[in-house]
């Protein structure tokens, strides 16, 4: 048999991350390799009090734009599907065609309290739909308002983004759907959502994560390339895509270091609590299991300039630790580990030196880390075998030694952040799932076909 020729054309899985501030691609091969990048900016939603709104168009011009921009330089014929991750519970209503009824409803969109009083009345509490932000509360507000008249089934920024590359709405995924009241234990749409008067023609059917679920319609195939039997993947939301960038495994967590600080483990089963806003996302039989504390990089930008912290960051002693108890918060409130909207920041007494106050507000945000996992050890969990980091935390070395004493395990900077690298990863997945063959995409178009028509008969 010949040797296997560097030059021979690879399979390739493009993966597309839609935030507030732009698109992003990533192109891998079947090694997970990146072989490609690019990145568009997209216009900031339009806010208001309470409310964020956004017009999905400008989502289609900018993966338009996106496309381009990547297919100029990387040959699209190579790239054998497609996945997309969006921002959670950004939600839009749409006719059956995929055309725009009204603005979306961003993600951080809370006008709708009054919806989530009634969520709360109703929805057990480990249901991931609580909040005046959450999928279903939107879904609830917007019946009210009448706008759904015409719809079709509601769909997440991830959903429609798909569904204009296909050409077939009306499917979500798992994890897009949690925060719209859907059941990832049951794997169903639960009875409770009729006590709340949620019109079940508008719920999407829902399928997991990383699911091959129709190809790339000829008319992108013809505009950048594609071939025709690029498959289009079920993708998932912007914070699970990023988990699934840096490669973990199961009993392994993510820490993100960002302006706040984010805990995500891989688990067995699944961890609820609403107290502290821990949910789970289901990743096929495995589960994501998280909380996010108000501590985190936006206390350290409250004390010192960018030019402080890295030079009080050469002067970092892990080995000698500064024995203050900090709790550092950006302002009183705390969600997790500690549910209190009262709470109020710890950083007193304040040491005269300002390397050792900030050396403290460090192990005081490890120490929150540390308490986060046990946390999430105490209601199911297990406490992490290792941890990744992301966020620009993750290139500080002396703070990495002192998260490394407060948590005991070892910690690492994560090789790949990027959500778009965790996309391609779905898209590798769908492609290659065992028994993703053309009968059986035809079947589950055929499915959604049904699903629409008995629909449109309905109504």
């Amino acid at each position: 048999m010949p040797a296997l020729s560097l030059a021979m054309p690879v399979n390739q899985y493009l993966g597309i991350d839609v935030g507030t501030s732009g698109c992003r691609a990533c192109v891998i091969d079947d090694r997970a390799d990146i072989r490609a990048q690019a990145a568009v900016d997209l216009p900031a939603p339009v806010a208001r009090a309470g409310s964020s709104e956004q017009d999905a168009e400008l989502w289609w011009q900018g993966l338009c734009r996106l496309l381009d921009e990547l297919t100029r330089t990387t040959p699209a014929s190579r790239i054998a599907a497609i996945s997309l991750d969006g921002t959670s519970s950004t939600l839009l209503c749409c006719a059956a065609n995929g055309t725009p009824l009204a603005p979306a409803l961003m993600y951080n969109d809370a006008r709708s309290t009054a919806e989530a009083g009634r969520i709360a009345g109703v929805a057990p509490a480990t249901s991931g739909a609580h909040g005046a932000s959450s999928g279903l509360a939107k879904l609830l507000y917007l019946q009210a308002g009448g706008r759904p008249d015409k719809a079709r089934p509601v769909m997440h920024q991830a959903d429609w983004l798909l569904g204009r590359l296909s050409g077939q709405f009306g499917l979500t995924d798992e994890n897009n759907a949690l925060k719209l009241g859907y059941d990832p234990v049951e794997r169903r749409w639960p009875d409770w959502l009729d006590a709340l008067g949620v019109n079940r023609r508008l719920l999407p059917g829902v399928v997991p994560p990383g699911r091959a679920i129709g190809t790339l319609a000829g008319e992108w195939c013809r505009r950048w390339g594609f071939t025709g039997t690029t498959r289009i993947v079920s993708g998932t939301t912007d914070s699970t895509a990023a988990f699934l960038a840096t490669g973990a495994v199961p009993g392994e967590a993510v820490t993100s270091l960002g302006s706040t600080l984010v805990l995500k483990i891989y688990t067995d089963r699944p961890v609820f609590e609403p107290r502290y806003g821990i949910y789970s996302h289901r990743l096929g039989d495995l589960w994501l299991a998280g909380g996010a504390s108000n501590s985190g990089g936006a206390v350290l930008k409250q004390y010192f300039s960018p030019a402080e912290i890295d030079t009080y960051t050469g002067q970092l002693e892990p080995a000698c630790p500064t024995g203050l108890d900090f709790y550092p918060l950006p302002a009183a409130g705390e969600r997790f580990p500690e549910n209190d909207p009262l709470l109020p920041p710890r950083l007193q007494p304040r040491p005269p030196e300002d390397a050792v106050f900030f050396q403290a507000i460090l192990e005081g945000i490890a120490a929150i880390e540390q308490r986060g996992y046990r946390l999430l050890e105490q209601l199911g969990a297990p406490y992490p075998s290792r941890v990744h980091t992301t966020g620009g935390g993750a290139g500080n070395p002396g703070w990495q030694e002192i998260r490394q004493r407060a948590l005991g395990v070892p910690v690492v900077a994560a090789r790949h952040q990027q959500a778009a690298y965790g996309a391609a990863l779905l898209a590798r997945r769908g492609c290659k799932q065992t028994g993703q063959t053309a009968e059986s995409q035809r079947a589950r178009r055929r499915d959604v076909e049904y699903k629409l028509t008995t629909t449109a008969r309905v109504q």
